[in-house]
């Protein structure tokens, strides 16, 4: 039985029971910063378990992707562990519970998997009496082969929330797979007793002190690795044996000319690159990147970990996307995302081999002498500064290091390695302290939000307020007054100043008081909930707890909320026209222009940048109201908003809806309908590091200045050609046209004259010793022309010694050439032309039979071409 048809077995199995079947979700938990991975069946369906959001549907199944990452080190060395892998899941949300749980999983395993039910086993939680009942009355399974377990192993729960015991079904793999100990059973770690179903009976709410309360509407999370069950059902004796597997491992072991099974230092390298290359081809194509942090660190790390063994079987070349390509022939019909994003996927694979290629070469070579010194000096380790600077100087993995370290069984000494990982942090915290604009004693604010509390931001209704100054500071220093002309840090209880924050910039603003005006120039929030104003008094004395008018310079926040209301709809568009692959990797919202960087494996094409604008500008004039709510990050999450990776949220958070088109999490300040944006135009679009593309862009006001300008120029254009703007083209192209029939009919003169020129040289050839030899000035205007000329004179004489010079300016140059039938008699144009340089003041040389050289003294030229007659003697030995 294939992995396909079991898969299918099992969806149909309970479709045919009323469940609902849903899509796998993507291996990237949707609007989910919380967690790297989707690393469980159950993790696309955590809203409905708590309660946050109603289900689809009350009874629903899937096969879900699946990535987990902890136990990387121990694939390949155990017959079950995997990175990637697809688990099969039944889940019930307040529907039937433990009396239809149990006897489907026992009638799937046995009717339809056709497992020998005398070979399978049971684990149910210490006192769950129900489960144990029906196990022996509705499954018929003898009681010895029930195996009570405790909590650590039968009892679901991720801290306050829905929780409860489970109940895991195993199969007897034979005697011949055990430990021989005489405790041998099942929960064993050896691999007799495999764990194929896990069933999780969600029947208690645990509270913030410990106590678990019955639930009302029970559930049901069951999962079933399809990996681990293929290969029982197939009878192999590990997962990598299975077809899910084998069509990847014979594919790298036919490249190098290995057989699987030979020997267990290539399996464990065929298993690692089967496994890894499966999971960086589905992390791919949901949306990874591979980069130094977050789940970028883990691609990355999965992607050289395999380059690392592939270089083992004998690869010296990238060879990982070849194999993702085995990858998505053989999934694609059931992923059909991997085929729609095949060429993203192979470029993004291809480029970080590239990259890492020279980084493992040297990488290796280094921690090799490393690992030959360690065992010369007797020693079974090797110190982690050294590690630490293979890691900082040549970006090479410590994991790796780790890795190859423990093959050649020498240890690493970590605390040396994080010790000096955590002082080079320690320096580059102290050196952004000491750059960074308007650093910040943190401790100085803190002590202002603790005895004020924090300020009120009212910005996002109002521009102008009524405040009242609870501190003033010089350098962080408490003033109690401040005078005209001096810069001033003030606190107020409430502002409609926007801080510095979320690639948005700072308003600019006035603060007035009776006789006293100080210009807003930042505001920041150096700690949560404080916004500090930094100013200078025009005029007049300010003082603590002064009643002051702020007013918002609102132009500015205007034009900046048009960019920033863009910026939404540039990143929309974006997934709209190169796919949801597409992830924000940075911003900067200006009044007068805005910048988008995001993840992209190549530069975007002219067309897809005219479609990306094209639908900015058709939202824009679709008259998009935007809206914001404040709600729970968890029920933001449920209706689609996007969350940015990385990103701290709290309890509460604030979403950006324009009309049901864009959703984001987002603090910044926004238009109130899309047509107040008016127009959008994309000026530029650049790379700015591997992977991550940046578009810059304008809107509003700077459209329109940028549009005004651009008329101008096109009018004074169509003034010098005299011809009206929408002909402009034609004419250009006429113009163009008529320049290079110009530049052919001045390249014939050229040559005309050029050969007149020879003519007339050809009568001055002197001759030294029975060979020809030429010298002469010429109009020629570059080196070019002068190697030109030499050809056409070495086509007539036949033999001798050619030297031309020409001037433009203060430059000289010079050619020399020799016919090779002269070569043998000690003749060397380069050496020729050594000479000569020197005279010219410049420098030159090059080889026997043709050389060239510059210079900066034209007045000297006819000197050194006065000189070749001297200087070709001498290398000819005659006396001249």
């Amino acid at each position: 039985m294939t992995g396909k048809e079991i898969r299918n077995k099992f969806l149909k199995f309970f479709e045919k029971r009323g469940h609902l079947i849903m899509p796998s979700a993507s291996l990237i938990p949707a609007n989910d910063p919380s967690i790297l991975w989707t690393a469980a069946g159950m993790v696309p369906f955590k809203p409905y378990f708590t309660g946050a959001i109603t289900p689809v549907a009350r009874r629903i199944t899937t096969c879900q992707k699946c990535l987990r990452t902890p136990d990387i080190e121990s694939v390949g060395m155990t017959s079950r562990h995997h990175t990637y892998f697809e688990m099969l899941g039944n889940f019930s949300f307040g529907d039937y519970f433990k009396e239809e749980a149990i006897p489907w999983a026992w009638e799937f395993v046995t009717d339809h998997l056709k497992l020998d039910a005398a070979r399978l086993w049971v684990t149910i939680y210490l006192d769950d009496d129900e489960s144990y009942q029906i196990w022996r009355e509705k499954a018929g399974i003898p009681a010895e082969r029930i195996v009570r377990m405790d909590k650590d192993t039968n009892f679901w729960e991720i801290g306050i929330g829905p929780c409860g015991p489970c109940s895991e079904i195993y199969i007897d793999l034979g005697r011949d797979r055990g430990c021989d100990s005489g405790n041998c059973g099942v929960g064993c770690e050896c691999d007799r007793f495999l764990e194929i179903w896990n069933l999780v009976f969600i029947q208690y709410f645990r509270d913030e002190a410990g106590n678990y309360t019955p639930l009302t509407l029970k559930g049901i999370d069951t999962g079933m690795g399809l990996e681990r069950v293929a290969s029982v059902c197939q009878n192999v004796p590990t997962n990598f044996d299975t077809d899910l597997f084998r069509e990847i491992i014979d594919f790298v072991a036919a490249i190098v000319n290995r057989k699987y099974g030979a020997d267990n230092k290539t399996d464990l390298a065929l298993k690692v690159i089967a496994d890894h290359s499966r999971a960086v081809t589905f992390a791919v194509a949901d949306g990874a990147f591979p980069s130094n942090e977050g789940r970028g660190y883990v691609l990355r790390r999965l992607l050289r970990r395999a380059m690392r063994f592939g270089r083992l079987l004998g690869f010296e070349r990238p060879f990982l996307s070849q194999v993702s390509e085995i990858v998505i022939e053989q999934m694609h019909d059931i992923y059909p995302e991997l085929a729609k994003n095949r060429d993203n996927i192979v470029s993004i694979i291809l480029q970080e081999e590239t990259r890492f290629e020279q980084t493992l070469v040297q990488g290796l070579d280094i921690l090799e002498s490393l690992i030959r010194k360690a065992r010369k000096d007797n020693s079974d380790s090797i110190d982690g500064e050294d590690a630490f600077r293979l890691y900082d100087t040549y970006g090479f993995p410590f994991e790796l290091t780790k890795e190859v370290a423990a093959e050649a069984g020498i240890d690493i000494e970590e605390n040396n390695f994080y010790k000096a990982l955590e002082e080079q942090r320690q320096r580059a915290r102290k050196s952004r302290q000491e750059t960074e604009y308007l650093s910040e004693d943190k401790a100085f604010y803190k002590a202002i939000r603790e005895s004020f509390g924090e300020t009120g931001f009212v910005g996002y209704e109002i521009l102008d307020s009524e405040s009242r100054i609870l501190s003033l500071a010089k350098e962080k220093r408490p003033v109690k007054e401040a005078f005209t002309d001096e810069e001033i840090e003030l606190v107020l209880d409430v502002t409609p100043c926007y801080a510095e924050s979320g690639g948005q910039i700072n308003d600019l603003a006035v603060i007035t008081s009776s006789g006293c005006s100080i210009e807003i120039f930042a505001v920041q929030k150096p700690v949560e909930g404080i916004y500090v104003h930094y100013g200078k008094v025009k005029e007049g004395v300010i003082r603590e707890n002064d009643l002051v008018s702020v007013h918002v310079d609102k132009v500015r926040r205007m034009e900046t909320a048009r960019n920033h209301t863009a910026t939404h709809l540039l990143h929309k568009a974006l997934k709209i026209v190169l796919g949801d692959n597409v992830n924000q990797a940075g911003s900067l919202v200006l009044p007068e222009r805005l910048r988008f960087d995001f993840t992209y494996p190549r530069s975007v094409s002219e067309d897809e940048l005219a479609q990306v604008e094209k639908i900015v500008n058709e939202t824009i004039l679709s008259g998009l109201q935007v809206e914001t709510l404040i709600t729970s990050f968890d029920e933001a999450k449920s209706f689609g908003a996007t969350a940015l990776f990385g990103e701290k949220y709290g309890d509460k958070v604030r979403v950006v809806n324009i009309g049901g088109y864009s959703l984001e999490l987002c603090g910044g300040t926004h238009v109130k309908n899309t047509n107040e944006i008016g127009l959008f135009k994309l000026l530029s679009e650049s790379s700015v590091g591997a992977g991550i593309r940046r578009l810059e862009a304008i809107s509003g006001k700077g459209t329109f200045q940028y549009l005004t300008a651009l008329d101008d120029q096109i009018n004074r254009i169509s003034n010098i050609l005299k011809t009206a703007p929408g002909d402009l083209t034609n004419r250009v192209e006429s113009v163009i046209m008529e320049m290079k029939e110009l530049e052919q009919q001045n390249e014939q003169l050229r040559t005309r004259l050029a050969y007149y020129e020879v003519q007339a040289m050809l009568a001055n050839v002197k001759d030294l010793n029975g060979i020809k030899l030429l010298t002469a000035r010429t109009e020629a205007g570059d080196v070019d022309d002068l190697r030109s000329m030499i050809d056409l004179l070495r086509g007539k004489l036949h033999s001798g010694i050619i030297v031309l010079g020409s001037h433009s300016g203060n430059r000289v140059n010079l050619v020399a050439a020799i016919t090779r039938d002269l070569l043998p008699l000690g003749l060397h144009a380069g050496k020729l032309i050594k000479e000569l340089a020197s005279i010219i003041d410049g420098g030159g040389g090059g080889k026997p039979e043709m050389a060239q050289a510059g210079g900066k003294d034209p007045s000297r030229l006819q000197e050194a071409l006065d000189k070749v007659y001297l200087i070709a003697s001498r290398q000819l030995n005659i006396k001249a």
